[in-house]
């Protein structure tokens, strides 16, 4: 399995630290208001990065944190006159409900920072007693981090220390001995929350906390830590270095970074006040239509968000579920159906290249999946078995193995598609769903296949006129119908 690797910039091959186990941080919210759909993408991948590496028979420990003390939990909960830990765990609800509704599970082990007060303090104290941080020197109870006695610094980003400018997580203060430091402990203003510390009472800088939380639960080193690309500088350098300046270790093997979610190219931030919360777009599209969109493209590549994309991938999820209906249908007489080798006669509109594709599905799929998790590659592999499966199935062929063939790559589509959770859902039921939200109907699958059968009744009984006032009552419903061997199959006209 290839990885690109930040770190190195190029692709690697992983192997665990540990034969079998494999140890992945994801830098996870700040929660102090509702997820938007790029942290919704930070999850999704990393959780199919999870799903894949457990497909391969690894035992993977995730840890994705809460970050639920900063500024911003502070603003919020003096705007709204809350109380910070309020403001903290209704927002970390607000991100599990999200995450449910999108059928992430959460990670194994979700550490908040205010619940490792103790090994933030001890990673300080060492970095400290190593001369790699420092009190403030107006003594007013902050402690900072050292850059320039780190000799790695910016090999992560790839920036010379001499080149940098202080970034928007940098703090420029007075205190410093050089602009570039950055805080580990922050001395606590008077109303805020605080802990008692060697340097007096305060609370812990934004990248302390997850090199205390990632030590504390994966070791000193571990194979993956990962998050969007916008965290590469000044959170993962600043990481990295107070990491390996505490332990003289190599913190993390691979450094994953996701491409940011944009909208007309531009990064998708609450900031900007450009985002859409995970919540108001579930509540216009399915969330399998919302995880689809968020796989079918390279995690390191940007995606661009609008309705368009979102219908396109709903366009595309209906076509891999109609497919698996229309399986279903026909197998639905065989439920215990055996399967039938050899095959002694092939469709006539397949190739026998095209025919033993098949056979090849779930090695070229673990392939894509290898190279650097190419989720996009993997699923054009299952859109072309569809294409080929609809050839099949309108031109069945007289040899028992057509059923088991069928029934396999039924039973393949959804188990690959497991991989990225996607497939998992009763084909005829989201079908009918898909259909229905697409077209804004007037009329329900329910009812629609209700005509269906009406017709198919009357065209057994030779009543000719009123099959053919059942298909115009449809198309004038924008229905449009389709005869196929297997039975009658329905679409939105357009």
């Amino acid at each position: 399995m290839q990885l690109y690797n930040t770190l190195s910039r190029r692709k690697e091959t992983f192997k665990p630290l540990s034969p079998g186990k494999v140890g992945l941080y994801a830098c996870g919210v700040t929660v102090y208001d509702d997820c938007h759909l790029g942290h919704a993408r930070s999850c999704v991948a990393f959780e199919v990065l999870v799903r894949y590496l457990r497909r391969r028979g690894l035992a993977v420990t995730w840890v994705r944190n809460f970050t639920d003390i900063d500024d911003k939990i502070l603003r919020r909960a003096q705007d709204t006159g809350a109380d910070w830990k309020e403001v903290a765990e209704r927002y970390i609800a607000s991100f599990q409900a999200d995450m449910t509704a999108l059928g992430v599970p959460p990670a194994q082990i979700e550490p908040k920072a205010t619940e490792h007060i103790p090994q933030i303090l001890d990673l300080i104290r060492r970095l400290e007693d190593l001369g790699f941080a420092y009190g403030s020197q107006g003594g007013d109870g902050d402690v900072f981090f050292r850059v320039r006695r780190f000799p790695g610094y910016g090999k992560l980003s790839g920036q010379k220390v001499e080149d940098m400018e202080s970034g928007a997580r940098i703090e420029v203060d007075p205190n410093k001995e050089d602009p570039l430091d950055f805080v580990l402990w922050k001395a606590s203003k008077p109303g805020e929350p605080a802990w008692d510390s060697p340097w007096g009472p305060g609370r812990p800088g934004w990248h302390i906390e997850c090199s205390a939380m990632s030590m504390q639960y994966l070791g000193e080193t571990f194979d993956l830590h990962g998050g969007g690309q916008d965290l590469v500088f000044p959170h993962h350098e600043n990481e990295l270095a107070q990491s390996e300046a505490a332990t003289g270790k190599l913190f993390a093997r691979f450094w994953l970074h996701h491409g940011l979610l944009t909208i007309n190219a531009e990064k998708m931030s609450k900031s900007l006040g450009n985002f859409f919360t995970v919540k108001e777009v579930l509540a216009r599209f399915p969330a399998e239509v919302v995880r689809f969109f968020l796989t079918n493209c390279h995690y390191r590549s940007p995606l661009d968000f609008s309705d368009a994309a979102l219908d396109e991938a709903e366009t595309a999820l209906l076509r891999l579920y109609t497919c698996l209906a229309r399986i279903q249908e026909v197998l639905r007489p065989y439920p215990d159906l055996e399967p039938q080798h050899p095959i002694d006669t092939y469709p006539d509109n397949l190739t026998l290249e095209e025919f033993h594709r098949f056979g090849s599905l779930r090695a070229r799929f673990d392939a894509a999946m290898d190279d650097d998790l190419n989720t996009a590659q993997a699923l054009g592999y299952l859109f072309e078995t569809v294409r080929l499966l609809n050839r099949l199935l309108e031109a069945p062929f007289d040899d028992p193995g057509y059923l088991t063939i069928l029934k396999e790559m039924y039973d393949e589509l959804v188990d690959l598609g497991g991989v990225l959770n996607l497939l998992q859902a009763d084909p005829s039921t989201m079908v009918a769903t898909l259909r229905q939200k697409a077209a804004d109907l007037k009329i329900t699958p329910e009812d629609i296949q209700a005509l269906i059968d009406e017709r198919t009744q009357a065209r057994q009984d030779k009543d000719w006129s009123r099959a053919d006032a059942i298909r115009k009552q449809l198309i004038e419903l924008d229905i449009l119908l389709e005869d196929t061997p297997q039975g009658t199959i329905w679409k939105v006209k357009g």
